[in-house]
């Protein structure tokens, strides 16, 4: 975080009968503006936002001040002026602890009482502008005008009347979310290793991560063994998979490798792989087992315990049991050693609430999650989507998945961000909830993330009807994180729910 300069709150002083007060100022194009110091806490440069899709035009995103989300309102856009960089924002006292973006600050300044002009007819406030006061600095012509800023708040932003459990999806709300999923498939995670196709039940999965910069390395450790690394406040031994699985380690890392986190039994594993491919539900009947006398001449520590035959048999993935992984060892080697308790997971689960998972997904710059259970799977963006004609623009068209017609929604257009120049990286979330289901197209799925609920703070106030879709906020204060969750039921409006309705019952599709 940027430095910070403390405004405390001033004692007042007396010049000959008259009280004087305290005032911060600060600039806004040519207009200068004044708060009472007492209201602004501190004093920030403008900090890293994470932009809060479909915000009013007041709304510049959350960020996040010393472990809490602050959401940050801009003064340009609370005035109904232009875009321009702002340099610093003010942190503003009150209930609600809000940031306030200004072009820069100007000076803190003693004001006598006598010279504070409150009457309406005199202040001369412009279009938007909502003002407390006036008064002239110092000797000069120069008036700065007192905002008054809850005012402005108050006007650009319409509260919401969010339920207590809005940043967890209630045990019923997941049950219908999956509501109508074929119960026979199995939904796995799968990986690249060495340019082949590897997955592991999602069950088994907790995360999956960036692969750590560092990295401590252990000294006469089995081949497969890179070291272990810091990992949610404990320590996370690392293996190859490559090395697991008996291929050549590359020459250089390409920046691309993901440690796929599993659980055996009470320890936590890293396992490193090439990259990161899909999420998906595999059909039961379409896995089969390693034939014995094929599992009986396979080599290496890793033993592939299923194959899965997608695409009419086009794709072949080998699926992993994680207890199988390893030789008996080197189990042993990670058993024996007590790894250190990450902080507060001492504390009783009750306590904590609930673990949850959750599919991470970027557009632009911007990080945002959507609980797991409401993911079917992650796959390419196909070649071909049939258009629809006189459609929303956001509505890219339909394609025919597993004999069901599923809606393609462009969440770049969805969010009103420009087109992806490059969009090789792009993945298609298939996402049910409810009564719906469609398919969203995101620039790149980067990672499956689990947490606590006591770890998920509540959505700043101050973002509006029209962004419900926003539940809650994973701060990642060690990494200066910050991730929207989303709530799928409120991913579309009510005309574009609509909308799907009308397009999934005329072309529902016959397996």
């Amino acid at each position: 975080m940027a430095v910070a300069t403390q405004v405390s709150p001033p004692a007042a002083t007396h010049v000959p009968g008259v009280a004087t007060r305290r005032f911060l100022t600060f600039r806004v194009e040519d207009r200068l503006y004044a708060l009472p110091a007492e209201e602004v806490t501190e004093v920030i440069r403008m900090p890293a936002l994470a932009r809060v899709p479909h915000a009013p035009k007041g709304l510049l995103g959350v960020a996040n001040l010393r472990g809490t989300v602050l959401p940050v309102a801009g003064l340009r856009g609370l005035l109904g002026l232009g875009e321009a960089p702002a340099t610093r924002a003010l942190v503003l006292d009150g209930a609600a602890p809000v940031a306030l973006a200004v072009d820069a600050v100007a000076a803190l300044v003693t004001v006598a009482g006598d010279r504070i002009e409150t009457r309406p007819a005199e202040l001369a406030a412009r279009p938007g502008e909502r003002l407390r006061g006036a008064f002239a600095v110092g000797d000069t012509d120069t008036v700065a005008s007192i905002v008054d800023i809850a005012a402005l708040i108050a006007a650009a932003f319409v509260a919401q009347d969010r339920p207590r459990h809005r940043h967890a999806l209630s045990a019923a709300g997941r049950s219908a979310t999956v509501a109508g999923a074929n119960d026979e498939r199995r939904r796995l995670v799968s990986f690249e290793v060495a340019g082949q196709e590897f997955a592991l039940d999602l069950g088994a999965v907790q995360e999956i991560i960036d692969a750590p910069i560092s990295r401590a390395a252990l000294p006469a450790s089995d081949g497969a063994v890179l070291g272990v690394a810091s990992f949610r406040g404990t320590l996370l031994p690392l293996l190859s998979l490559r090395g697991l699985l008996g291929f050549a380690e590359p020459a250089q890392p390409t920046g691309r490798e993901k440690v796929v986190v599993a659980r055996i039994g009470t320890a936590l594993i890293g396992l490193m792989a090439d990259r990161m491919r899909t999420l998906f539900a595999a059909d039961a009947d379409l896995i089969e087992e390693v034939p014995p006398v094929l599992a009986a001449r396979i080599g290496g520590e890793a033993r592939v315990t299923s194959i899965y035959r997608g695409e009419g048999g086009r794709r072949l993935v080998s699926l992993l049991e994680p207890r199988t992984l390893f030789k008996e060892e080197v189990m042993q080697r990670f058993g024996n050693a007590r790894s250190a308790v990450p902080a507060g997971a001492d504390a009783p689960p009750q306590e904590r609430g609930e673990e949850r998972q959750f599919v991470v997904f970027r557009l632009g710059d911007d990080e945002f999650a959507l609980p797991i259970e409401a993911v079917n799977e992650v796959a390419r963006v196909p070649a071909q989507i049939t258009r629809v004609p006189k459609t929303p623009k956001f509505l890219e068209g339909v394609i025919n998945l597993r004999g069901e017609v599923l809606p393609v929604v462009d969440q770049r257009r969805r969010f009103d961000l420009p087109a992806l120049a490059d969009g090789r990286s792009r993945r298609l979330l298939v996402v049910r909830t409810e009564n719906h289901r469609a398919g969203l197209i995101v620039d790149s799925v980067s990672e499956v993330m689990r947490c606590f609920a006591d770890e998920i703070e509540p959505a700043p106030s101050l973002t509006g009807e029209k962004v419900r879709l926003v539940e809650g906020v994973i701060n990642l204060e060690g990494t200066g994180r910050i991730v929207l969750v989303l709530d799928p039921a409120e991913l579309l409006t009510r005309a574009e729910r609509g909308l799907l309705d009308a397009l999934e019952k005329p072309h529902k599709a016959r397996p």
